[in-house]
């Protein structure tokens, strides 16, 4: 199993991370265990969640994933297997603190919470879930609108969850920090606040990578390459899409599109891009799924590659990404199908 540094720390994860989201909606707490014990007999030994999960986000659901695993911990007494890595929500979500965007107050109350329900004393990887203004990230596409920003100071929202965080440290509550669905600038700004203050450096930015959606490829690989903030790369195989399941119109039972109303993933230029790189998969006699897995696995910016399934079956092909090692020219027929579809969802 291959081991990768997180950041500049000691710490060192595995290549592919648990996934966790579905974990109290399309998975039951017996699912997410089996899957758990699945993943760590494969050799894994990093596990990604949130305040937000399980997905889609409620009332109701949010909360219960971190809870299952909680539980997981208490009946196995296995919790320094894993290093553990959890998110509060940016903001937004009104079923959690009423919609207020995170700050240093909120960092510390969402904590606590997440401590209490996943049973244990400490996480490893403590991360910003979205940011809290404007940004490009989920449905928005590439598009990034500053007329849209919050009127807050942000230089001033992020010293203060960074004090805060740093106390948390101190207080042994966390050992370290990352974000998630976050920019360039955005990076840059927490990491220029980290040194000017003596305060803790961003270890990893969690954003969406795969064969559809390469954003990390430009400027974001440059900050990750010098300034060792690696990318945990979430949703590699584009929720599904890349695995061949929604093609000609399907939407099996269970799945993410039937379950989550809105799935934007899913149009006319994405299916067009799917189906390109299914059939380079067939014809190189790949898993389609592996393939679109190992393809992220040989990008030089990625810390860990997340992988979330609703089965144990779909978790055992996904492990399998690890033995699969891409020929050249497989992955110059990946950049051929990139060139043509850029931007497809």
């Amino acid at each position: 199993m291959k081991l990768n540094p997180l950041g500049r720390t000691d710490l060192r994860v595995t290549e592919l991370c648990l996934g966790t989201m579905t974990w109290g909606s399309q998975n039951t707490e017996a699912e997410g265990h089996a899957q758990i014990d699945m993943a760590l007999d494969a050799g894994l030994n990093f596990m990604d969640t949130a305040e937000l999960y399980a997905v889609p986000g409620s009332a109701e659901t949010s909360g219960r994933t971190e809870t299952i695993i909680g539980n997981w911990f208490k009946n196995t007494g296995k919790r320094d297997r894993w290093i553990l890595a959890s998110k509060i929500a940016g903001g937004g979500s009104r079923f959690i603190r009423e919609g207020k965007r995170a700050d240093g107050a909120s960092i510390r109350a969402a904590l606590e919470g997440s401590l209490k329900r996943l049973q244990t004393d400490y996480i490893d990887l403590y991360q910003i879930h979205w940011p809290s203004r404007g940004h490009y990230n989920f449905e928005n596409g590439w598009t990034y609108a500053p007329h849209l920003q919050d009127t807050a100071d942000v230089t001033a929202n992020l010293l203060d969850m960074l004090e805060t965080l740093d106390a948390l440290i101190k207080e042994g509550k966390i050992r370290h920090v990352g974000v998630s669905n976050e920019t360039s600038w955005g990076i840059m700004q927490w990491l220029k606040l980290a040194e000017a203050h003596g305060l803790p450096r961003l270890v990893s930015v969690q954003n969406e990578y795969n064969l559809t959606r390469r954003q990390h490829d430009l400027d974001m690989a440059e900050v990750s390459h010098h300034e060792n903030v690696g990318l945990l790369a979430y949703s590699p195989l584009a929720a599904g899409l890349l695995t061949g399941k929604y093609m000609n119109g399907a939407i099996p039972k269970g799945s993410r599109a039937e379950y989550q109303k809105g799935f934007w993933r899913k149009n006319e230029m994405s299916l067009k891009a799917a189906g390109d790189y299914l059939d380079l998969a067939s014809r190189h006699g790949l898993d389609p799924a592996q393939m679109a897995l190992a393809f992220c696995l040989t990008r030089p910016f990625v810390t860990s590659v997340i992988i979330g399934a609703t089965s144990t079956e779909q978790l055992k092909t996904n492990l399998g990404a690890m033995a699969v090692t891409l020929q050249p020219e497989t992955l110059a027929e990946i950049e051929a199908i990139h060139r043509r579809y850029p931007r497809p969802i």
